[in-house]
């Protein structure tokens, strides 16, 4: 019984992980595909890492399955803030069809910068 679910769960990772890995290479901007990457992929891993360790019950690879998956837990969104984040500050525009930039609504005085400027003064530095 627990083959039948382990391999379920492993199954319906293995979808999530194709949806992120098609929402990669079809999404238009870079915001939108780290959303993909880290909701399906997180998602993805997670069932993987589960139904590895129901099939495996109390093993020591079960075990070490859950304390891989609470690391992506903790690193995956983590990560992806921080490269959307410096995307953003770095001046990567959004894509043309983004209706709300809230970023800048909550931050008005323009934290934000244009990658011209960015590329300029950092010329004037040297």
């Amino acid at each position: 019984m627990n083959e039948i679910i382990g391999g379920v769960l492993i199954a319906l990772g293995l979808l999530f992980n194709l949806f992120g890995c098609i929402g990669l290479v079809r999404l238009p901007d870079v915001y939108t595909r780290l959303q993909a990457a880290t909701k399906c992929v997180t998602l993805g891993t997670c069932l993987i890492l589960i139904g590895s360790a129901v099939v495996t019950a109390v093993d020591p690879t079960g075990v070490k399955a859950l304390v891989c998956m609470a690391f992506v837990l903790v690193t995956s969104p983590t990560a992806a803030h921080a490269i959307a984040r410096g995307a953003y500050k770095s001046g990567v525009a959004l894509d043309k069809s983004t209706v709300v930039d809230a970023y800048q609504q909550a931050n008005p005085g323009g934290v934000r910068t244009d990658a011209a400027e960015v590329s300029a003064s950092s010329d004037a530095e040297r």
